[in-house]
């Protein structure tokens, strides 16, 4: 019989953990994730970040009511009970410190995007993760979408280039393209692959366009929207033509997706990701925000 790995949660501000949660631990849901019961979770929170610091109170009391979670006092406590770790916290600022705390109890982690808000910070995770030889895995559910995988897969490796779009939201304490430019970065990147060289931005009050250029000269973008309405997708580019993604349109729902490739790795020891194409993820963003703010391309 399986063994059930015991799961513990980091920072529970974000909706990620109820739904994480349920997944898990409620076999009678229909996209129920088997393998793993969610038994301990840290609540966090972030004082000067809204988004965050309110929403803690309500996820800490659904998982200690609905789901029985023991709520303890520090992450050190949370890694010491379990097998296996979600860093959940909404705010990248923090992942570093809690991460720090974490890594040296050799548990399996996976950190919700972004990984960390600085190529800096995102090497010392993966310095941290090299010296506990620990496997961490960083991803947005979309990156896991059944429309983006199935249209890849009938790509069979051709992709040309690639054009990635979705909502472009700014938030005070994320700096630039952190907050919602990590999604459709993580489309990007699933359709190109790592090799990506340098990065222009154009930028308007309502638009956003992130061009990337790889190292084997294929083109990639990015194109954000503030208005109303905009849904996450994705034109791949192919010898034989375009063909239009709609991400947003799926049967399965994302978290579940991302939540079976965290299992495997939990299990497996064996990221889906490399950690490399993670921290490349990251960098891009940085020189994406750099580029917003000169008006220059910035090499990666």
């Amino acid at each position: 019989m399986e063994t059930t790995l015991r799961i513990g949660i980091i920072g529970l501000d974000t909706s990620h953990v109820t739904a994480f949660t349920k997944l898990l631990n409620d076999p009678s849901d229909a996209d129920h994730v088997p393998g793993g019961r969610v038994i301990a979770a840290y609540p966090g929170g972030s004082a000067d970040f809204p988004l965050s610091i309110d929403r803690v109170g309500g996820f800490t009391q659904e998982l200690q009511g609905q789901y029985d979670v023991s709520i303890m006092e520090t992450p050190e406590a949370v890694a010491e009970s379990v097998d296996a770790l979600l860093l959940e916290s909404a705010d990248g600022r923090v992942h570093l410190e809690q991460f720090r705390a974490i890594a040296p109890y050799g548990k399996p982690v996976f950190i919700d995007k972004p990984l960390a808000l600085s190529s800096r910070e995102a090497y010392e995770i993966a310095e941290l993760a090299q010296q506990y030889d620990i496997p961490v895995m960083s991803a947005s559910a979309l990156r896991y979408s059944e429309g983006l995988a199935g249209a890849l897969a009938e790509a069979d490796g051709a992709i040309t280039g690639a054009d990635a779009f979705g909502p472009m939201h700014f938030e005070p304490t994320q700096p630039g393209y952190y907050w919602y430019g990590i999604h459709t970065a993580e489309l990007l990147y699933r359709a190109m692959g790592a090799g990506c060289r340098e990065v222009s931005v154009t930028a308007t009050d309502d638009f956003d366009v992130l061009t990337g250029v790889w190292q084997d000269g294929r083109i990639g973008t990015v194109r954000g929207s503030r208005r109303p309405g905009q849904s996450f997708g994705a034109t791949l580019h192919t010898d034989r033509g375009p063909r239009l993604v709609d991400v947003s349109k799926d049967g399965r729902p994302f978290y579940a997706s991302l939540l079976v490739e965290v299992m495997k790795m939990f299990k497996s020891g064996v990221p889906g990701i490399p950690l490399t194409e993670t921290l490349e993820i990251i960098r891009f963003l940085e020189a994406a925000n750099e580029s917003r703010g000169t008006g220059r391309r910035v090499k990666l």
